[in-house]
């Protein structure tokens, strides 16, 4: 995460400062929250974003129900140290009414994130007519067996010179991985990060 070890953030006007979070890849705003001192520390510590709710009257982390985090890439204050700008990978919806953002924005570069949050619902709520639903059912092995297929697919399409079908195979590959990660509760944004951290 992008943070510098002397920014301190100015609570000494008031004990709530705002906090703007927006989209480190699409640069769209998500939301805006408040934080305290704890919240801000907690949030730098954990590299997921947590307010203070004005309404719970205590420490809120985003995500903490419905999974929805929102991983930290970069904090910055502005120049008066009074507003904290936070760039984040969401793992969901932003808004607790299932949209994007708060402000019912589209933020149409995050479609894995939402293809994420859908098998995650397949998950917490099965239907019988779900081929998703069906594999969770199944349990752990199948859906690993499923990846192994699916890898193997792509890697046999991979030495002929049909693009189409190459995109295919590649797309089951990466939906079949999505479910076996929401199967081992881990998010994209996580594996992610480790990339980022390697990458450093």
């Amino acid at each position: 995460m992008l943070y510098k070890e002397y920014m301190k953030p100015d609570f000494s006007k008031q004990d709530l400062i705002p906090a703007i979070i927006q989209d480190a890849n699409t640069n769209v705003v998500l939301m805006l929250g408040y934080m305290n001192a704890e919240a801000f520390e907690k949030t730098r510590k954990e590299n997921r974003v947590t307010f203070f709710s004005r309404s719970k009257n205590r420490l809120w982390t985003k995500g903490e129900t419905s999974g929805n985090f929102l991983v930290v890439k970069s904090m910055l204050l502005d120049c008066d140290s009074d507003t904290i700008l936070i760039k984040a990978i969401p793992a969901g919806p932003a808004c607790h009414t299932g949209a994007d953002t708060c402000f019912n924005e589209k933020n149409n570069g995050d479609f894995l994130s939402k293809l994420q949050q859908i098998i995650k619902d397949r998950r917490n709520n099965p239907s019988e007519k779900s081929y998703t639903a069906s594999l969770f059912k199944e349990g752990i092995n199948k859906i690993a067996q499923k990846v192994g297929e699916e890898a193997t697919e792509l890697i046999i399409e991979s030495k002929d010179n049909n693009t189409d079908l190459f995109r295919n195979e590649a797309a089951d590959l990466l939906f079949h991985y999505l479910i076996l990660l929401e199967a081992k509760n881990v998010s994209l944004s996580e594996v992610i990060e480790v990339l980022e951290k390697r990458h450093k």
